[in-house]
């Protein structure tokens, strides 16, 4: 306890995140570890409780999935608090992808990455002044994030969203897009791109592939942005030819590497997903905010997952348009 009998560590718990059974261990454990335990009650909870504790903890911990620690990060930021206060996560939702990505496999070897793991410095994503630590998705509807099976995402990773999307009501609205990408520091231009869009991935720790949990450079700088174009839909209704989208042969991926991003609809405004957190708009501007959060990670953290070689952005079909 601080002097004033505020918390030094404060565990934001999620009691309904998952399937529900995480409850008591990790209060259980929390306590053992020195966490005053404050438990979320509604929407928004997460973010007000991390904004309270943030100003006097020295570290605040998300029990749940991205999303609850989606709301405890934006607390943290709204405290301004990023640069004082260590974040850490309990997985205990039903994706855990960052969680996976910070090396961090479960509710137990969590608590002992709070004790005895690295910490490092990590981006944070900026959409519109909202924080994500994961990934930002449009064209990606909500009904298809919430239905969207754990069995599914775990065999076909971001993608199964949109797999789900079509198998649900078998059509997809293109998105008519203009992107527009700032100049990168490793001779990245700042580059326009247009047109029909199925999907848009702007990935700040994770990284567009098939697997689950493709970890993404979180200590650059930057994000990788893939554009999935409207074409690729006939495609994407064979299940097998899935996994195609993802060869540095497909003509229907367009990939950047930048700092910072605009996004603009020239139709309708698109729903986009934080961490799983919803934000609607017509035009997003994204940007990076470089090694603003201290976060606890486990062993199988890599701060450079592609060891020092560029993980291959430029495709056969990534010309300006």
């Amino acid at each position: 306890m601080g002097s004033d009998g505020a918390s030094d560590r404060v565990l934001v718990l999620n009691p309904v995140s998952g399937s529900e059974d995480h409850v008591d261990d990790v209060i259980e454990l929390g306590v053992q570890h020195g966490f005053e335990i404050r438990k979320t009650e509604e929407s928004g909870d997460a973010k007000r409780l991390a904004r309270e504790a943030a100003p006097d903890a020295d570290l605040v911990a998300a029990a749940g999935g991205d999303g609850t620690l989606n709301g405890v990060v934006n607390g943290i930021g709204e405290a301004d608090e990023l640069e004082t206060t260590t974040a850490a996560v309990v997985p205990a939702g039903t994706g855990n992808n960052f969680a996976t990505n910070v090396g961090v496999r479960g509710i137990e070897h969590a608590f002992a990455v709070i004790e005895e793991g690295r910490r490092r410095s990590i981006d944070v994503g900026t959409a519109d002044e909202r924080l994500f630590v994961n990934s930002c998705v449009g064209g990606v509807t909500a009904e298809a994030s919430s239905e969207t099976t754990s069995e599914s995402k775990a065999e076909l990773g971001v993608l199964a969203y949109v797999k789900n999307t079509l198998d649900t009501i078998g059509s997809f609205d293109s998105l008519p897009l203009r992107l527009e990408t700032a100049a990168g520091p490793n001779g990245e231009s700042a580059r326009a791109w247009e047109g029909e869009a199925l999907f848009v991935f702007v990935g700040n720790c994770r990284r567009f592939s098939g697997s689950r949990a493709a970890q993404a450079n979180v200590e650059d700088g930057l994000f990788e942005v893939t554009i999935v174009e409207d074409a690729a839909t006939t495609d994407l209704l064979g299940g097998a030819a899935l996994e195609g989208l993802f060869g540095a042969d497909s003509t229907h991926i367009v990939r950047r590497r930048t700092p910072s991003l605009v996004l603009d609809s020239r139709r309708d405004a698109v729903e986009y997903s934080l961490d799983g957190e919803m934000l609607e708009t017509r035009t997003l501007h994204l940007e990076t905010k470089p090694t603003a959060l201290r976060f606890a990670v486990g062993d199988g953290y890599q701060p450079d997952p592609d060891d020092g070689e560029l993980w291959p952005i430029s495709v056969s079909n990534d010309g300006d348009r």
